[in-house]
């Protein structure tokens, strides 16, 4: 079994991937022969869309086109990478109510027309890649979910769009939040109890509530 790890906070050390390295770690317990393979967008960021992916996506024709040059390469790249792996663990942060700029643009090379997305005779899009378990751990500054939330949350309703647009459905979020409030050793607890309680077949958001600390 393959699992493809992706962190995107710019921060080395940071409660999001300190959740995803946990559930990573989780996973390894039941299946130790799994092999991992990193994508770090946070640290090792790819870049946005270029000019010549950019007009390669304008038109059928144009994206014919792109596909025999270097312009669509590291969408393909990416692509397959996502193709090969049976699980995925996405850690990243809520930035200003949603993704991050670099999970945005590994999304943007990965929604690609006609390679992972086709389109219904009925005109609606479908996705072309195979499902498989999603796992997305959160940690956010402020409270989006549960009783204590304060903000909105535009994060998972966009990943379930997104990934469901290539075929993903299966997303479990798992989701540390308060980060901006909360003293670290209560974090620390929060996220063993995620990572503990974790049940692998399970979809939807799951957060530890917590106490909503001083502003």
């Amino acid at each position: 079994m393959k699992l493809l790890h992706i962190d995107c906070s710019p921060k080395a050390e940071s409660n999001s991937r300190a959740l995803s390295a946990g559930i990573v770690a989780h996973l390894l317990t039941t299946a130790p022969t799994v092999r991992v393979t990193r994508r770090d967008l946070g640290l090792q960021p790819i870049a946005h869309a270029a000019e010549s992916y950019a007009h390669a996506l304008s038109s059928p024709a144009a994206l014919q086109a792109a596909e025999r040059t270097d312009a669509v390469r590291e969408s393909e790249a990416l692509i397959q990478e996502l193709e090969l792996a049976d699980v995925v663990v996405i850690g990243t942060p809520m930035n200003n109510f949603t993704v991050p700029s670099v999970l945005k643009a590994w999304i943007d090379q990965i929604l690609r027309m006609g390679r992972s997305i086709g389109v219904s005779p009925t005109g609606h899009k479908v996705g072309l890649l195979q499902d498989k378990p999603v796992y997305i751990a959160i940690a956010s500054g402020g409270f989006f979910t549960g009783p204590n939330a304060k903000q909105p949350d535009f994060l998972t309703p966009y990943l379930q769009a997104a990934l469901g647009c290539v075929g993903l459905h299966s997303l479990q979020f798992l989701v540390l939040q308060g980060t901006a409030f909360i003293a670290q050793d209560q974090l620390d607890a929060a996220r063993h109890a995620l990572v503990a309680g974790f049940d692998a077949d399970k979809l939807g958001i799951t957060a530890v509530e917590m106490p909503r600390g001083p502003a």
